[in-house]
């Protein structure tokens, strides 16, 4: 993230890494908050009021909440929250003030919607076809992904075979 720009939109295929990544980002603000080192060469960061994120949210049947909803409440409690200087991630979606925001989707059709925000930096995280297999660079790189990797994995392991038998 750089001054003057509180987001990130990350995009790429299912098991590029985005959700690690958004992890491995939440740890180690927390890390660097605390005093403990980072796991990075070079890390540089401006102080938090907290951290919060929406990664692998879970349903709750005893709340009667449904995935879906339960990551509606989550994003409604972050929106809630704004107002201090936090560091919010949310796997699937948001905009804020003084916070920071990483987004991952897989809907990069919103990215262009987006584009005529001065505060929002496009990533990606990049897949190389080797033959018809998709193999992760784990990488960041600048932009937007054109990767559409999902009907592939499905015709791959043979799931369209399944459903027409």
């Amino acid at each position: 993230m750089k001054a003057g720009s509180n987001v990130i939109f990350l995009t790429g295929a299912n098991m590029a890494g985005k959700s690690t990544w958004m992890k491995s980002i939440g740890i180690s603000m927390y890390l660097a908050h605390i005093g403990f080192p980072v796991a990075a060469q070079q890390m540089e960061f401006s102080i938090r009021e907290g951290i919060y994120s929406s990664i692998n949210v879970a349903d709750n049947i005893g709340l009667g909440y449904s995935h879906f909803y339960a990551e509606v409440v989550r994003v409604k409690h972050a929106a809630d929250a704004t107002a201090k200087h936090l560091l919010l991630m949310f796997d699937e979606l948001f905009k804020g003030k003084n916070s920071l925001f990483i987004v991952s989707t897989h809907i990069i059709e919103v990215g262009e919607a987006l584009k005529k925000l001065h505060n929002v930096q496009f990533t990606f995280m990049p897949t190389v076809m080797k033959g018809m297999m998709p193999q992760y660079t784990y990488k960041l790189k600048k932009g937007i992904t054109e990767d559409r990797q999902g009907m592939m994995i499905i015709r791959n392991e043979g799931i369209l075979d399944l459903i027409t038998r």
